[in-house]
């Protein structure tokens, strides 16, 4: 069993930072890669980076590309989202997710493990 739990989401304005925490347990490293999903009211869950745990590969949603960075610290079982130049856009909930793929596949229909969320709001 893989618990994924996130934090660091908050209200902020439009082109200031944050930073979202993904903190992992169980057996985590048993999965090949996590990612982060965001999903906006009203609308689907939307893939927005995701990363090997043992990998050097990045993947970006094009939307993010150039403000996101997506990171990782195995010796703490944590991934972090780096979120510069934020938009109103991009206020959504925040969801860290882990596959058993080889590679982060983009559909969340295809990760098997999910935490719970943390709110992102940016205002104008």
């Amino acid at each position: 069993q893989v618990q994924l739990l996130e934090s660091g989401g908050g209200l902020v304005r439009s082109g200031e930072s944050l930073r979202l925490t993904c903190a992992a347990s169980g057996r985590a490293f048993a999965t090949h890669g996590v990612a982060w999903f965001r999903q906006a009211p009203g609308k689907e869950r939307e893939f927005v980076s995701g990363v090997m745990w043992f990998g050097v590969e990045t993947y970006y949603a094009d939307s993010v590309k150039g403000r996101f960075t997506i990171s990782r610290d195995n010796a703490k079982n944590t991934v972090y989202l780096e979120m510069n130049n934020l938009k109103p856009e991009d206020t959504a909930i925040y969801y860290c997710a882990a596959t058993t793929k080889p590679h982060p596949p983009r559909g969340s229909d295809e990760y098997d493990f999910w935490g719970q969320g943390t709110q992102v709001t940016v205002s104008p």
